[in-house]
């Protein structure tokens, strides 16, 4: 299918671990038209907002359950499978053999059964085992990009993709080409609401011990001074973490698109999810 105004294909898109839909933020920025966006996603929040932005979203539900038969032909698969079996904040660090993480070997399937014209998987930076078993898996090595190009937020990712530019090692295995997208200087302190804040950029999502008052203050002064690993915003009587809709402009998440959640479940889809204009970044290519 053609678009009638333009030389884009208007693509049917299978979206994996889907979780609140950034995907779509993407491809709608970057101009890349949809005829049919399918969702797999199990995480019923997650589900509830992205159906209240993209109500036409066709959810699937579990992803194990999915299969190609059931499905028109997939122009484009995209996934961001589990990372927390490769995360390096995860002690143990099961990779692909992990609960969670193994995942992972769903997308290779529906890659295999689906066969996309393109495809994106995402995931974080892992040990040296996992990225090369997962390059083996998708025969491509993939693109390293740090959020903070873009964003006032540090998320580091891998992206393997086959949406070009590419090129191909001696063996024909694909190696991405996309280029880094140009820095855009966003720090922290421009996207704060109010308040002052020591950093550069947002390091990651906080969670507290749901204190509140007199003690939730000790408790983020007491955490930024033992471990660092906090980022403390200053007002002028109080500290604090960064607000709900301060945590969108972090990930260049739409004002409000989270709204018909409170903070706590709304922090924990942006958590999951991705910073949205590095992958309109690569989404762009498909032009």
């Amino acid at each position: 299918m053609k678009n009638k105004n333009t030389n884009n294909e208007i693509m049917n898109v299978l979206s994996l671990f889907d979780g609140m839909s950034c995907g779509q933020i993407a491809l709608e920025r970057a101009g890349i038209k949809v005829n049919k966006y399918f969702a797999a996603e199990i995480k019923k929040h997650a589900i509830e907002v992205t159906q209240h932005n993209y109500p036409n979203t066709i959810q699937l539900g579990d992803v194990t359950k999915v299969k190609a038969n059931d499905l028109p032909k997939i122009d484009l698969l995209i996934g961001g499978s589990p990372c927390q079996d490769f995360s390096r904040a995860n002690k143990e660090r099961k990779g692909v053999e992990g609960s969670k993480s193994s995942l992972f070997f769903e997308y290779v399937r529906l890659l295999k059964e689906c066969k996309p014209k393109y495809f994106l998987l995402e995931n974080v930076i892992m040990s040296d085992y996992n990225y090369w078993f997962i390059c083996n898996e998708l025969d491509c090595e993939p693109v390293r990009i740090c959020g903070s190009l873009v964003s006032g937020a540090l998320r580091d990712r891998l992206y393997w993709t086959n949406i070009p530019p590419f090129s191909y090692d001696i063996t024909g295995r694909l190696i991405s080409n996309i280029p880094q997208p140009k820095d855009k200087k966003i720090y922290l302190q421009n996207i704060l609401d109010s308040g002052t804040t020591k950093k550069r950029k947002h390091s990651c999502l906080n969670t507290n011990s749901g204190a509140t008052g007199k003690s939730k203050q000790e408790y983020l002064l007491h955490r930024n001074k033992t471990t660092g690993m906090i980022t403390l915003i200053y007002e002028k009587n109080c500290v604090r973490t960064v607000n709900q809709n301060e945590l969108e402009k972090l990930h260049n998440i739409p004002k409000g698109y989270t709204s018909i959640l409170n903070q706590r479940k709304a922090g924990d889809l942006i958590g999951d999810g991705w910073t949205v204009d590095v992958v309109k970044h690569i989404f762009k290519n498909l032009k």
